[in-house]
Parts: C-alpha cells; structure tokens; sequence
C-alpha cells in the first residue's frame, strides 16, 4: 500500500459501503458486497467492512485512488485484476 494513505470504510446497510481514501488527493468510493460474494472471499473469518479495507488495499497497491471506479461491486475488481480473488484470500 502507498505509505501515507488512510482507508476509511463506513457502512451505509447491509450490502453499501462508503469508501474514503485519504493520499495526495482525497476520494470517496461506494461498493456494493453481497453477502453471498463476501462468504466466498472471507469464509466468515472476517467482517464484510475489512474485507473491503483489504481490498482498497490490494486497489492501491496497483493503482492511485484517483484512478480507482468512484462506484462498483467488489466482484469487479477481478475483470481489472485476474489474481484479486486469490490474492485477497491470502490477506484475510
């Protein structure tokens, strides 16, 4: 991850999730998990909100936040990054 960046993860409801990236520049995102999707990556070892921690992580590790789709589902970063889901598991 790029050193002196802040993630913040808010939720909204049960499946939304506010997104706001603290680096050079400051950006909200909002990302839609659903539960089914977040059991597959997480097992129910961890919470849905640090699943998406973790996946903004994985985001800023390849690319800046200014870059990163302001709006999507978490299953998406897999079309960007083949290796997300693998990955990610890893990280959990």
């Amino acid at each position: 991850m790029i050193q002196n960046t802040i993630i913040q993860v808010a939720k909204l409801n049960d499946t939304t999730f506010e997104i706001t990236v603290t680096a050079k520049s400051t950006t909200t995102h909002t990302v839609t998990v659903v539960p089914d999707y977040a059991q597959k990556l997480t097992g129910g070892a961890c919470s849905t909100e640090h699943l998406v921690e973790r996946s903004f992580a994985f985001l800023l590790e390849r690319e800046p936040n200014t870059s990163i789709l302001r709006s999507f589902d978490l299953p998406v970063i897999g079309r960007y990054f083949p290796e997300y889901e693998s990955v990610i598991r890893g990280k959990l």
